[in-house]
């Protein structure tokens, strides 16, 4: 996966609405196989966020720049994963290739001809030997990035309608598999710990701030998942770095949203909504 753009400015609507597009190609394309994948990464809040209600422009989520998909294992036990990819290669997606020029077997790109995003595929960890940020090889030309948590997003995932446009100017309505807010939220938590960026930040500030009609909503779909090692990770992750007022999560999340600089209504913000979500869970019986 490429490197983020550090701030707001970097991100274009028209983008956004590109992978959207391409993530509804994709379930037209793959089919039964989206009951094995489901949407991560950038793309998330503005599913699970309305945003046709968001009046406010600083309400608005700035977004994202191309497609994660998360892989169910299953697809390595059962053999699915080679209609999958098959069924890929005959939409017209083929291997991207990094600075160097060499195949990146885990981000697919796809027909020049049509206006769409780089795919990451994602799966989770299955071995003790596995890291964050190793590939997995599945086939000879598609692999997947190991992502510790992901596998929560299958236990807490929702079913959203995307209806629209696909990148080849079909109009399409599929229900698409996203991950809920609590998963979202420790997967945020375990790439921001791993990488720092400023976008993580973000991204998980904006979930505890719009998601439901409070905090207390991510509180509820992220309690289930509290027994689990990765989720108790996240939620160390949020009290080391996201509840002190120059902490850096709110640091970066103020610099992406504010060209780089700190603002403290926005590290005010964060920490609040950080410091709510841990109380409730912390009260929980």
């Amino acid at each position: 996966m490429s490197a983020k753009p550090p701030t707001a400015d970097g991100y274009d609507p028209a983008t956004t609405r590109q992978a959207k597009a391409t993530c509804l190609y994709v379930a037209t394309k793959l089919g039964d196989l989206m009951d094995s994948v489901i949407v991560i990464g950038g793309l998330v809040p503005t599913l699970l966020v309305p945003q046709n209600s968001r009046t406010d422009v600083a309400e608005a989520h700035v977004g994202t720049m191309d497609l994660d998909l998360g892989l169910n294992v299953e697809l390595l036990t059962t053999g699915l994963y080679e209609p999958l990819a098959d069924r890929l290669r005959t939409a017209g997606f083929t291997l991207d290739t990094n600075d160097r020029g060499n195949p990146t077997r885990q981000r697919w790109l796809p027909d020049a001809s049509y206006p769409g995003v780089a795919i990451d595929f994602l799966i989770p960890p299955t071995r003790e030997s596995d890291r964050g940020g190793q590939l997995r090889n599945i086939q000879p030309d598609f692999a997947a990035v190991i992502a510790p948590g992901l596998h929560l997003a299958f236990r807490d995932s929702v079913t959203v309608p995307v209806s629209g446009m696909t990148i080849a100017g079909e109009r399409a309505t599929r229900r698409i598999n996203v991950c809920g807010a609590g998963a979202f939220v420790v997967l945020k938590a375990l790439a921001f710990r791993e990488r720092g960026e400023n976008k993580d930040a973000y991204d998980l500030y904006y979930i505890l701030r719009h998601y439901g009609s409070r905090v207390d909503d991510v509180a509820d779909r992220l309690r289930p998942l509290l027994a689990d090692a990765d989720a108790r990770s996240a939620i160390g992750i949020l009290r080391e770095d996201f509840i002190e007022h120059d902490g850096v999560g709110p640091r970066r999340a103020a610099a992406f949203l504010n060209v780089g600089q700190p603002d403290d209504d926005i590290q005010a913000d964060v920490v609040g909504f950080a410091k709510r979500l841990l109380d409730i869970l912390a009260a929980t019986p």
